[in-house]
């Protein structure tokens, strides 16, 4: 039985998307549509499980500062960043509070500094904090991936991204069809 998942990210630097692609990457026959907040819809009905990430930016969600200063931060050539494509659009953050109701099901993950969390914030705890009081129940605890000072992933998180996703998964078709999940 396949399920049909959407995960919704916002990126500034490509680790975000990244992720995000990895996670629909392990989620097997599922029918999964990846795509950036600035494109993301509200409309839900049909969808078994919302997957929403965003990067952690002053210890939680991007706000259009935040952003600002990360498209600044792009333009110095020391430091040797790419802003995505679709970086300058609207946050997670402002899309979550469009949104009227979240599906059955809903899972969020965030990027954030190899620190712990503590020190960071981790933008995932409050996406799933926001889609639980729109109705969503969370499959799974928010999960962070980790960048370096670069913001580049750290080895090992595309592979735990993957899993999570295999994960996320199995554990909504128990929830969608319990007789015919394996």
């Amino acid at each position: 039985m396949s399920i049909t998942v959407v995960v919704v990210y916002e990126s500034m630097f490509g680790s975000t998307r990244q992720i995000a692609e990895s996670i629909a990457s392990g989620m097997g026959d599922a029918k999964v549509l990846v795509t950036c907040v600035g494109e993301a819809g509200s409309d839900f009905d049909d969808v078994d499980l919302l997957i929403a990430g965003a990067p952690t930016h002053a210890h939680s969600l991007s706000r259009p500062q935040t952003r600002q200063q990360a498209a600044a931060w792009a333009l110095d050539p020391k430091l040797h960043l790419t802003l995505e494509p679709r970086a300058g659009g609207i946050g997670v953050r402002e899309w979550l509070k469009g949104l009227s109701r979240a599906p059955n099901f809903i899972a969020a993950f965030d990027t954030r500094a190899d620190v712990p969390e503590i020190f960071s914030g981790a933008a995932g705890r409050k996406i799933e904090r926001t889609l639980k009081k729109l109705g969503g129940e969370a499959v799974s605890e928010h999960t962070s991936y980790l960048v370096d000072k670069a913001s580049q992933l750290i080895p090992g998180q595309r592979e735990l991204a993957r899993q999570w996703g295999a994960e996320l998964s199995r554990r909504v078709r128990q929830q969608v069809d319990p007789v015919h999940a394996s």
